[in-house]
């Protein structure tokens, strides 16, 4: 059974960037699709990204132009790079494969 741990959050100043890696074990990621959500305190998840097994991306609009998902099968890692951060992206951050979720990794954007 696969198993997903988010690194690579932190706290950054607006205008800043972050790179959240994901990496499955268990099992390969490969032939499955993989995305991306966020939760902010008193908010639903969000759903940010995602990638086909083919390595096509789709994003929400509300991230769109500022982040890029993408994947490294060899590595059995999913990646999130996300610039021009605002402080509304402030969120525990997720990964998701299938029905397996990571545990999240909190990024907080001061302004």
């Amino acid at each position: 059974q696969v198993q997903l741990v988010e690194s690579g959050g932190g706290l950054v100043h607006a205008g800043g960037s972050l790179t959240l890696s994901c990496a499955a074990s268990g099992s390969s990621v490969i032939g499955y699709g993989m995305y991306w959500y966020r939760q902010a305190p008193g908010k639903e998840r969000e759903l940010l990204a995602s990638i086909n097994s083919g390595g096509i991306p789709n994003y929400a609009d509300s991230v769109k132009g500022r982040f890029t998902i993408s994947r490294d099968n060899a590595k059995n890692t999913l990646y999130l790079q996300m610039n021009s951060l605002k402080p509304e992206d402030t969120a525990v951050y997720y990964c998701r494969l299938d029905l397996t979720w990571g545990r999240g990794t909190q990024v907080t954007v001061s302004s």
